[in-house]
């Protein structure tokens, strides 16, 4: 009986001795839960549990004909509100501008005659060869000549000018960039259906089987990548002023052949389970702080009972 006493206090005084350098924890991942936005029925699942995605690669897709459509009749109302802007834009048809410049040469010509006709009645009222009153018709004639081209040069202008007026111009730019951001609107809803990994990592569970309604919002998969594993264990009130972020340990588990490296990634600055009450000395060796630390290339897994040290 002694004896067994014995081993028990010398047992407990080694358990007190390691408290302050070595504490039990246990191994938690950060999981990435990824689900769409929309419902819809699950149409397919591209990975199971256990595999490994890679950044980039599909994982699941939700019926998509409600948006497809969407996006097809967006496409259409953008195009027709380009077409009408375009149209606005435009100045009238081909063969009435040519008209219209066809009449210009021709009022051109007539007043270039009508200059000629009214230089020679010029010279003839000097030399007294021609009367006062063709003098007079042939400036009239030019004048009326100078009318004609000052006229077929307006409408032509106005031919080559945009049909729609400002207004109406600025009104259709509006449509076209309303209905620009509209398919893009539809584009985004699409591709919501189709969930792709973030990061890669390990697939943790997936929660549906194909052919299942998903609720919007309700995550499809769980993805754990590798820098999301960390190990959460508790330390004493007299170390925890010891750890520091970046703290290097090692953290020890069944059947590991050799530590693993990790460091200090958190320190909680509140004690775990204690009333918020004055401490005496006696009472504050009781006081426990969680930390957490970030594995460095680990296998292990979440929920893995380990023992962690400093290093």
């Amino acid at each position: 009986m002694r004896f067994f006493l014995t081993a028990l206090f010398i047992a407990l005084g080694g358990c007190e001795r390691n408290s302050n350098d070595h504490w039990q924890g246990y191994v938690e991942g950060e999981y990435v839960m990824l689900a769409s936005p929309y419902a819809g029925q699950l149409q397919k699942l591209h990975v199971r549990r256990g595999d490994q995605a890679a950044a980039g690669k599909p994982l699941f897709a939700l019926e998509q004909e409600a948006e497809r459509a969407a996006r097809i009749e967006a496409e259409q109302r953008l195009n027709m509100a380009l077409a009408r802007l375009e149209n606005l834009r435009a100045p009238r048809r081909a063969p009435e501008i040519e008209a219209l410049r066809a009449e210009l040469e021709q009022a051109l010509a007539a007043r270039e005659l009508a200059e000629a006709n009214l230089s020679r009645e010029e010279n003839l009222l000097r030399s007294g060869a021609t009367s006062r009153a063709r003098y007079d018709e042939a400036r009239s004639a030019l004048a009326r000549d100078q009318g004609r081209v000052a006229e077929a040069q307006a409408l032509l202008r106005n031919a080559q000018m945009p049909l729609g007026r400002e207004a109406e111009r600025k009104a259709a730019e509006g449509e076209v960039e309303a209905a620009k951001a509209a398919l893009a609107q539809a584009a985004w809803r699409l591709e919501q259906k189709s969930v792709a990994a973030p990061v890669s990592g390990l697939v943790h569970d997936t929660y549906f089987v194909e052919g299942e309604w998903v609720p919007a919002g309700r995550p499809v998969a769980a993805l754990l990548p590798p820098g999301n594993v960390k190990v959460r264990f508790y330390v004493p009130e007299t170390v925890v002023s010891k750890l520091a972020l970046s703290t290097e340990l090692q953290i020890l588990c069944d059947g590991c052949p050799a530590p693993v490296a990790a460091r200090v990634s958190f320190v909680s600055s509140q004690a775990e389970y204690t009333p918020p009450v004055l401490y005496s000395k006696e009472s504050r060796g009781k006081l426990m702080f969680l930390v957490e630390a970030r594995l460095e290339g680990s296998a292990l897994r979440p929920g893995q009972p380990v023992d962690v040290k400093l290093k």
